[in-house]
């Protein structure tokens, strides 16, 4: 089933990185030719749902050692890291086309400090005119005073957890807002000139195919501009998964998964959200996620803060996920990067066909390496991609069928 591509829970090994965090001189050469963005990871929520392994931190957890206060020190200063790692003399510094809060929850730091690391980045690497600027927010984290506060400091595009809308299904993912209180937090973005998103989860053991309908209409009836719809997957080491593991909680069924994805889309479809990427719908070209689109295009982005993943250049790195390791290393004046891996030409293959697959727009069979192109016509055939997009257009475009199934596709291409 559909799922988030956008984190990754556990860091992988890698190889050393360059303590001044220096990349190879190759690398620079064409930065920014597909788009470069800013990903900015604030770890702090105030509860951890049960369902969630990113890379977050309650009060509780942190204790007073790592307070907001040091986490912004060391992300500007991890800002100041980024200039001095790309400047090359002559050549101007990338200008950022999208920034991205994502967490935890950005919306627990107050709207000025976002709209301050939004000018420092402006500051360093100038943001292009357009520019998307988008903030994650849980929908009780924020005020209408807020979403006014985000759009005068450069914030362009929200997107809010809803999650669901039924109350024992937010109860079931530990989910704390008030599913009421939606339609309220969107008419304050629109009044704010807010750009909006919602984000949902489908799959919550308990959930019936009458409780998602009702979270999906009450997703439309907020018209916003933008909806992401994920099925849920039981992470390791959540407390979900405990309970999935003791019997308390029945485990996620694929054929419930399929069913509701299928009427996600038929209903989306129906409202004037059409998808473009197999778990995103938007109301048009010009609503899409711009920044996740950079990441699902091959372009190239520096992701600050704990735990943050970058890509430049084909090489990608991350950096040390604990807010109090983060901010010790870049005080010490040394990147916080744990690791790094310089990407082969079979790794850039497979997540070409992963990524390009997924897209709407589809993935040209010029992409392709001979053997995959051989997948073709059993592809067709099984009724699993477009057969006028490949024979006419030259290229892949899933069915809907093709979507439930999106990971045998990649298989099926990429081990042919």
């Amino acid at each position: 089933m559909p799922e988030r591509l956008d984190h990754v829970p556990q860091l992988p090994d890698g190889e050393p990185a360059p303590d001044d965090g220096r990349l190879p001189p190759h690398t620079l050469d064409r930065i920014g030719e597909r788009g470069f963005g800013a990903y900015v990871h604030v770890p702090f929520c105030r509860i951890r749902c049960g369902y969630c392994d990113f890379n977050t931190y309650t009060p509780g957890e942190l204790g007073s050692a790592t307070a907001p206060a040091d986490y912004l020190t060391a992300l500007h200063a991890e800002i100041d890291l980024a200039t001095r790692v790309l400047d090359r003399d002559g050549v101007d510094l990338p200008g950022l086309d999208t920034v991205f809060f994502g967490g935890g929850t950005p919306t627990m730091l107050p709207a000025t400090d976002l709209g301050g690391i939004v000018r420092a980045l402006d500051e360093r690497f100038g943001l292009h005119p357009g520019a998307e600027v988008t903030t994650e927010a849980n929908p009780d984290s924020v005020t209408a005073a807020d979403l006014h506060t985000l759009a005068d400091h450069g914030i362009t595009r929200i997107s809010f957890g809803m999650q669901s809308a039924v109350p024992h299904v937010l109860a079931t993912l530990e989910r704390t807002h008030d599913p009421d209180n939606i339609p309220r937090v969107v008419t304050w973005a629109r009044e704010a000139g807010l750009q909006v998103s919602l984000d949902l989860i489908y799959g919550t053991p308990g959930e019936s195919l009458t409780d998602w309908q009702r979270s999906l209409e009450a997703a439309l009836a907020c018209a916003p501009d933008h909806i992401s719809a994920y099925a849920l997957i039981v992470e390791d080491g959540t407390r979900l998964a405990a309970q999935v593991r003791r019997g308390q909680v029945p485990a996620p069924d694929p054929d419930d998964a399929a069913d509701k994805y299928e009427l996600a889309d038929r209903m989306l479809s129906t409202a004037g959200l059409h998808w473009y990427e197999v778990s995103n719908w938007s109301t048009g070209p010009d609503t899409r996620s711009r920044h996740n689109l950079g990441y699902w295009t091959g372009g190239d982005w520096w992701g600050f803060g704990p735990g943050a993943h970058s890509h430049v250049g084909g090489v990608r790195w991350w950096n040390v996920k604990h807010p109090r390791a983060y901010a010790s290393r870049l005080s010490a004046g040394t990147s916080p990067a744990a690791a790094r891996e310089v990407l082969t030409a079979d790794q850039v293959y497979d997540e070409t066909v992963l990524l390009g697959v997924r897209l709407a727009d589809g993935l040209p069979l010029d992409r392709l390496r001979p053997a995959g192109r051989t997948a073709v016509a059993g592809l067709i055939a099984d009724g699993l991609i477009d057969e006028r997009a490949a024979l006419r257009e030259r290229r892949i475009v899933l069915s809907l069928r093709g979507r439930l199934l999106a990971d045998a596709v990649v298989r099926r291409i990429v081990l042919a």
